[in-house]
């Protein structure tokens, strides 16, 4: 079973983004679940969501622990939580930022991929500089870093899922996952 979580702030659609991400999974024939973590939070305030993908149903409805893949929306958040707290060794770490890796202190030896997907939600009009909404383009890079579903399925569910913008988010989908070329 391939388990994601999403760490980021209410608003930039880490719940979202996890419910795309299933989606995409079940066009391509896979079993999904996917499911937010927070409490009476507001916008701005830090959220987890959670994917699960297996070939077989899923029958756990727990919160993830020891996750493959990590996805960071908003690297803030990594001097407030361990994001990668129970990650498996072998899993990505990705995240959404414009600094390198040396800027964010990341140890070496954790499979860690960079996208700045502010700057290419921002580029595309989605959300305002002070709230971009980075959730489709980081789904694009998580297609290209993680290729267990395939960055196709995922632009037919952005399609499916997002009622506005639908153009700009799935162009923002196709930057990131073409800035990530050569991975």
């Amino acid at each position: 079973m391939l388990e994601v979580r999403f760490h980021g702030r209410g608003g930039q659609g880490a719940v979202v983004a996890s419910e795309i991400l299933a989606k995409a999974a079940v066009r391509e024939g896979k079993y999904a679940s996917a499911f937010p973590f927070f409490g009476v939070e507001r916008r701005g305030a830090p959220v987890m969501a959670f994917c699960r993908i297996d070939n077989r149903p899923i029958r756990i409805h727990a919160g993830i622990y020891d996750p493959d893949h990590v996805v960071v929306l908003d690297p803030a958040l990594m001097g407030m939580i361990d994001v990668t707290e129970g990650q498996k060794e072998d899993g990505t770490l990705l995240i959404n930022t414009s600094h390198t890796r040396e800027e964010l202190n990341i140890p070496n030896g954790r499979r860690t991929v960079l996208v700045d997907a502010t700057a290419i939600a921002l580029r595309r009009g989605l959300g305002s500089a002070t709230a971009p909404i980075v959730n489709t383009a980081i789904l694009g890079a998580f297609a290209r870093a993680c290729p267990e579903v395939g960055i196709d399925s995922i632009l037919e569910s952005i399609k499916d899922s997002v009622p506005a913008k639908r153009e700009q988010n799935l162009a923002a989908a196709q930057d990131a996952y073409k800035q990530l070329e050569g991975l």
